[in-house]
């Protein structure tokens, strides 16, 4: 695949059909999406204007960026309603690729499509794997001295650039020690989930656990089990106490 580079932003021709729908309405359907990586983490889609059908009208207004230039941002008319300042449009990029490509706003629209199926949160990376394993290593979660979980029948989560995770089955949690959180969180990979905060010797450390009850296909060997975060938490493995990793949810 050819990719283009500049400054921190990677383009690259992506081979999924998207489709992007509002208020009813399909907003964009093409076979020529742009993956860009405007952040290290995961990309973002550019769709060729040729393959936008919503209306698309100048705001007014306008937003730079030290790298794709100066964009006009557009409203999105689609099924008898506006989105306001939804879509950005960088006609005179430096970057040429992006010059007859809109970037729509993924949460301004109602629905995203890969193919056929529905994408939640942010566009895969298609450099991003995630593999779930069974292990029978022994795991313990402690924090502040105080052992919050232990198993033997874990399943590690390996995802591209983050820290292995350690997902226990609920039996091994101290669940006197959770206390309910009202966050949810949604991954493109692994679907959408739920998180308790925990209470140590007097402390609350807020949405320090998760679970995914009813994930995506891919990721089922995970479904109702919880998974604390590596980055706050002392993970003992097999006796050997592993360093606090350093991630963007540190």
């Amino acid at each position: 695949m050819d990719a283009h580079q500049r400054g921190r932003v990677r383009v690259e021709r992506g081979q999924k059909r998207i489709r992007v729908y509002l208020h009813g309405e399909v907003v964009a359907d093409t076979r020529a999406p742009l993956l860009v990586w405007e952040s290290p983490h995961y990309p973002a889609y550019y769709i060729p204007v040729a393959d936008v059908r919503a209306q698309l009208t100048d705001s007014g207004d306008t937003d730079r960026s030290p790298s794709r230039g100066t964009a006009t941002i557009l409203d999105v008319t689609a099924g008898g309603r506006t989105a306001a300042g939804a879509a950005l449009r960088y006609a005179d990029s430096p970057i040429g690729e992006l010059r007859d490509a809109v970037r729509l706003d993924w949460d301004a629209m109602d629905e995203w499509l890969e193919e056929d199926e529905p994408v939640y949160t942010h566009p895969r990376d298609p450099y991003s794997r995630v593999d779930i394993l069974a292990s029978s290593r022994h795991v313990r979660v402690e924090l502040d001295g105080v052992c919050l979980a232990e198993s033997d029948g874990a399943h590690i989560l390996f995802e591209t650039g983050l820290p292995p995770r350690f997902y226990l089955p609920l039996t091994a949690l101290r669940r006197d020690l959770l206390r309910p959180s009202d966050t949810v969180t949604h991954c493109p990979y692994k679907g959408s989930a739920a998180y308790w905060s925990v209470e140590v010797n007097g402390t609350v450390h807020d949405d320090l656990v998760w679970i995914y009850r009813t994930p995506l296909p891919e990721s089922q060997k995970i479904a109702g089990m919880a998974c604390f975060f590596n980055e706050a938490v002392d993970l003992i493995i097999d006796g050997e106490r592993w360093e606090r990793p350093r991630t963007p949810f540190s």
